[in-house]
């Protein structure tokens, strides 16, 4: 006599993990803090530092003006929650006890102050996006993944040095506009998101994608995807909730392998 086949578990008791919510601001200032500090650590474990440069940046949920970032000089490694640092509008640090990398404030408090819907910002000196950066073009319709992108990115057109200088910060925040992401000429990537894990998530896939664009180039002439592809196709992956669910394979990565994070 044979068993009876399997019965479909119902689609109820399937698990399916979401962005949290939360009772109390303070709860949520403390996940955003943790998911910083889990978003640098993977940020260091993919090779995207470049001595003191870069940075990823999360507006407090309470002090909205305000925002939580990592220290000046520590190596995205070994960064922990006790760490990070708050810095105010005026690029004050007001929780903490390290400096602020200066164009860190210039960036992203522009960044944060032209755009109320970006929870976070990240930007560091990624090797591909650096040098598809230095060509002084957008990411091409070429992929699947790169088409989150697709009219959804600008190129910052410019370049005068570090930005130090808050009136750059603005004419950068002014170039990404309403988009997620922009190309800093001969500089690097910058990526926002309506919370960490899709910032980080945008950073990601977009210097993968710049990578992709930079080999497929050198190895022929692609195919471009159409115009109505590339159009479905960002409005299938390019939302900030389908990032936030990319995200999390490699967030489980981080919290599964380094034990101090939250110290």
């Amino acid at each position: 006599m044979t068993n009876p086949p399997p019965q479909p578990v119902p689609v109820d008791q399937l698990q399916f993990a979401l962005p949290q919510t939360f009772e109390t601001v303070e709860e949520e200032r403390q996940h955003r803090k943790e998911r910083l500090v889990v978003a640098l650590r993977l940020f260091g474990r993919l090779g995207f530092e470049e001595g003191v440069a870069g940075h990823i940046t999360a507006r407090d949920p309470e002090w909205t003006d305000h925002f939580w970032v990592n220290p000046f000089g520590m190596s995205f490694k070994h960064i922990r929650v006790s760490d990070l640092i708050l810095v105010n509008h005026e690029g004050q640090v007001v929780a903490g006890r390290h400096h602020v990398n200066q164009a860190a404030f210039a960036i992203h408090a522009q960044v944060h102050a032209a755009r109320p819907d970006v929870v976070a910002a990240a930007h560091s000196h990624s090797v591909h996006g650096k040098t598809l950066s230095s060509l002084g073009e957008l990411l091409e319709p070429l992929t699947q993944d790169v088409c989150a992108f697709y009219e959804d990115h600008a190129l910052f057109d410019d370049y005068t040095g570090v930005v130090l200088d808050i009136e750059e910060g603005r004419r950068i925040a002014a170039a990404l506009g309403g988009h997620k992401a922009v190309i800093l000429r001969n500089h690097g990537l910058l990526t926002v998101g309506d919370s960490v894990d899709a910032a980080a998530w945008w950073f990601v896939t977009m210097e993968r994608s710049c990578q992709v664009q930079l080999a497929a180039k050198a190895a022929g002439k692609p195919v471009h995807i159409s115009h109505e592809n590339a159009l479905h196709t960002r409005e299938q992956l390019g939302n900030d909730l389908v990032a936030w669910i990319n995200y999390q394979p490699l967030s489980q990565q981080i919290l599964r392998t380094e034990t101090d994070l939250f110290d």
